[in-house]
């Protein structure tokens, strides 16, 4: 297929093409046309009655050219032919394109895998750079042990700071901290702030001096 005839059928509305589809191209093993071929099925479902005919009229391919594509998309592991019974109880071929959303499921399951890593080892090297050395096996599993409970990175680095605030840089030192922040229902560094914000209004309200003056003492003396 030549680019301008794609250009075309963008135009027209045939095609919606979804920008991470195209990013993995390359992880699909697609040529061009292999590209634009899936694309286009992509558009018509995940599964839908297989027509020969109508692709060639829409791409403008010889039928040879599309079954060639079925094939090839078939032995990629991205699509399915198969015969299924409509509700009038005739056989009919159907494209089901179920493999190649669990392909994309698995490709997106390891960006997400692959940024969570990132972001430990971003997590653990902030930790190294405040400690002034490479943390040990242990501290490594205390840290990971503190993501696994559900606190937030964020939160984490909230109480590095604070130890390190007060001279503190050890990990029995924030966990306390992480442990108090739990009790108390803190979730974000949102919380941290709103609660240290109460404490040092509280901290400077002014003190209202009282003083006992006995107003019948008074009295007496005036008589």
């Amino acid at each position: 297929m030549k680019m301008d005839h794609l250009l075309q059928l963008l135009k027209k509305g045939y095609f919606v093409v979804p920008l991470y589809l195209f990013e993995q191209r390359e992880k699909l093993s697609l040529s061009m046309d292999e590209f634009v071929f899936l694309l286009y099925l992509v558009n018509q479902g995940e599964k839908f009655p297989f027509n020969p005919m109508k692709i060639k009229e829409d791409l403008n391919y010889e039928l040879p050219k599309v079954m060639e594509f079925i094939s090839a998309l078939t032995e990629k592991k991205l699509l399915n032919v198969s015969v299924v019974k409509n509700e009038k109880g005739i056989m009919e071929e159907y494209v089901d394109l179920s493999l190649f959303y669990e392909k994309l499921g698995l490709f997106l399951a390891d960006e997400i895998n692959q940024h969570q890593e990132s972001d430990s080892t971003n997590l653990f090297t902030k930790f190294e750079q405040e400690f002034g050395r490479t943390l040990s096996p242990m501290e490594y599993e205390i840290i990971k042990a503190w993501q696994d409970s559900g606190t937030s990175e964020e939160l984490i680095l909230r109480a590095l700071k604070e130890a390190t605030y007060y001279g503190a840089l050890n990990l029995r030192y924030i966990d306390k901290i992480l442990y108090e922040w739990n009790r108390k229902g803190f979730k974000t560094v949102d919380d941290v702030a709103k609660n240290e914000k109460m404490r040092r209004e509280k901290k400077e309200k002014p003190k209202v001096e009282t003083f006992d003056y006995n107003w019948f003492d008074e009295d007496d003396e005036d008589e």
